[in-house]
């Protein structure tokens, strides 16, 4: 069934699952929020404590970026290749080995060690982290049918926001406390209580996979199938290739677009810190409440999607519209305000700029997840997640490695530079959403 069908199929087709099912469903949501909210606190350490660790370690600006691109060396391998398996192993025990990784990884780094141990630490946190997110909403969206998958799938994206403004102030507090380690040591003790939790509540739902999903339609039951029910198994639906899925425009669009948002949480994780300090001259207590702004708009933009979307669906909206069309115009919007913020005046309209276009382009990582969702069939669901979230993730080595060369070579100058590049990023990526992006027409071709 694709968007367009939802207004008038949906009191008719689907069933309202049981109470202790949908229970069920929130609180695997509410674990996988609290789950990103680990992960965006995990990368956060490094671009709240740059100064200290700079300092500490006797880095240059292109020796800190490079450490932090490290981060990313194995990120997009590992969210591909755990993509892949998340077709075939359960998203349950994927996610817990994530969570459990994440603490040891950075174990050591929360004891002592220099540049080597830092950049060692970051690579392995970075290949644990890598499929969190396209496997976190795999798990998440699995409790849901598809008109209802929009509001579940934002607040998976608004962990990353909670994360962060939660993150900030503890860890800031930390850092200036008891030392950057100390908020390290922090990070990795709560992924551990995570992860105890997660063994006893968390779990997959039932529109997982099934034939009755892996064609696009929301009928199935809870029976844990994902098939509808009284409806007899027939002969199993040949399997789409991974590699007529991302051939398609919708894909290509959906990846090109959510490109654009992950260079920006790079930037805003790595360097946004710095940039408010360095180039803008506020406090470091000054520049963590813009960074609050920041993500506090970003989590508002998400929420504020997922309604827009979901509205526009049940109106018989095609997804074309609903989907790629509010993505694709939020992108433009904080492209112009990065292509703006160089020039304008110092003070209020900085802060005005700067928040909205860091903050307006997070909502793509919620479109391009429900996209993708729709497009692919449920048994290749993981997979077509998980190689856009290798390509998506390219912009998290890039991005802080160019940012330091550019602060090394022109100092607070090369801020600026970053500043553009990263608006015309997101020109070209709300561009391919509104061009590219409809699952109606692509879904219907993978099903011939």
């Amino acid at each position: 069934m694709t968007d367009t069908d939802v207004a008038p199929a949906v009191s008719a087709c689907t069933p309202k699952a049981p109470s202790s099912t949908r229970r069920r469903a929130w609180t695997v949501t509410a674990l996988l929020v609290v789950f990103m909210m680990i992960n965006f606190a995990d990368k956060s350490v490094l671009g709240l404590a740059a100064e200290e660790i700079r300092e500490d370690l006797g880095l240059s600006a292109s020796a800190f970026g490079l450490a932090s691109s490290a981060f990313f060396l194995l990120f997009s391998i590992s969210g591909a290749a755990v993509g892949l398996l998340a077709d075939r192993v359960r998203p349950k025990w994927l996610l817990l080995a994530m969570a459990a990784l994440w603490s040891v990884a950075q174990a050591p780094l929360a004891v002592g060690g220099g540049l080597a141990v830092l950049i060692t630490s970051r690579v392995l946190l970075g290949a644990a982290e890598g499929p969190a997110f396209p496997v976190a909403q795999q798990a998440t969206l699995s409790w849901f049918p598809n008109h209802r998958r929009n509001l579940p799938g934002a607040l998976i994206v608004l962990g990353i926001t909670l994360g962060v403004l939660v993150a900030a102030p503890v860890l800031t507090w930390l850092i200036q406390n008891h030392g950057w380690r100390s908020a390290v040591a922090a990070v990795a003790l709560v992924g551990v209580v995570w992860a105890l939790l997660w063994i006893r509540l968390g779990g997959e739902g039932p529109y997982a996979a099934g034939p009755g999903d892996a064609t696009g339609t929301d009928a199935e039951t809870s029976t844990g199938t994902g098939a509808p029910t009284g409806v007899a198994p027939g002969p199993a639906p040949r399997k789409t290739p991974y590699r007529r899925i991302l051939a398609t425009r919708t894909w290509i669009g959906a990846t090109i677009a959510y490109f654009g948002t992950y260079w920006v949480i790079a930037f805003a994780l790595v360097w946004l810190p710095s940039y408010l300090q360095d180039a803008l001259g506020y406090s470091s207590a000054g520049s963590t409440q813009v960074v609050m702004l920041v993500w506090g708009l970003g989590g508002v933009a998400v929420l504020g999607q997922a309604g827009l979307t979901g509205w526009l669906l049940r109106r018989g909206a095609p997804s074309r519209r609903a989907r790629g069309g509010v993505g694709g115009v939020l992108l433009l919007v904080a492209a112009a305000a990065c292509l703006a913020l160089p020039t304008a005046p110092a003070g209020a309209m900085t802060v005005v700029l700067l928040v909205a276009g860091f903050g307006l382009a997070g909502a793509m990582s919620s479109v391009a997840v429900t996209t993708v969702t729709e497009l692919a069939p449920a048994d290749r669901r993981g997979g077509a997640l998980g190689f856009m979230n290798a390509v998506v993730t390219t912009a998290g080595l890039i991005a802080p490695t160019l940012i330091g060369h550019l602060v090394d070579t022109h100092g607070a100058e090369g801020y600026r530079s970053a500043v553009l590049i990263t608006g015309a990023v997101l020109l070209l990526s709300g561009a391919a959403a509104l061009t590219l992006i409809d699952p109606d027409r692509d879904g219907r071709r993978l099903s011939t």
